[in-house]
């Protein structure tokens, strides 16, 4: 007769342990990919970040740490993919720069009126 083992006995599992290369991203993520479910996605890209360290992602990005978390849980939550926030926020970003005054910029001068 086997041992039983209670759950609670087990060692807790966490997955950033196990990216610790490029590569073993890589992995994952196609592994991830493969199940087409967004919440999956966006839990893994929550690992990776986790792996990787947000301020590196950030930096790496452009964005802010916080705008990758915000689209983090946003798309856990509604169970879509963080680009979907990143690229509404990147809207949002636009939209408020045009509404601000733009300063009188000379249009560039091509072909034979540039001299050339």
């Amino acid at each position: 007769m086997t041992a039983k083992i209670k759950i609670a006995d087990l060692p807790e599992f966490d997955m950033t342990e196990h990216l610790d290369s490029n590569q073993a991203i890589a992995e994952y993520l196609t592994v991830i990919l493969e199940d087409n479910d967004p919440a999956l996605l966006a839990a893994a890209l929550g690992d990776i970040a986790r792996a990787r360290g947000m301020t590196e992602i950030a930096k790496a990005s452009g964005l802010t740490r916080e705008a990758l978390y915000k689209a983090l849980r946003l798309a856990a939550w509604l169970g879509t993919s963080p680009d979907v926030w990143l690229g509404m926020q990147t809207q949002w970003d636009l939209w408020q720069a045009e509404q601000q005054p733009r300063p009188a910029i000379e249009p560039l001068k091509l072909g034979e009126s540039a001299g050339l």
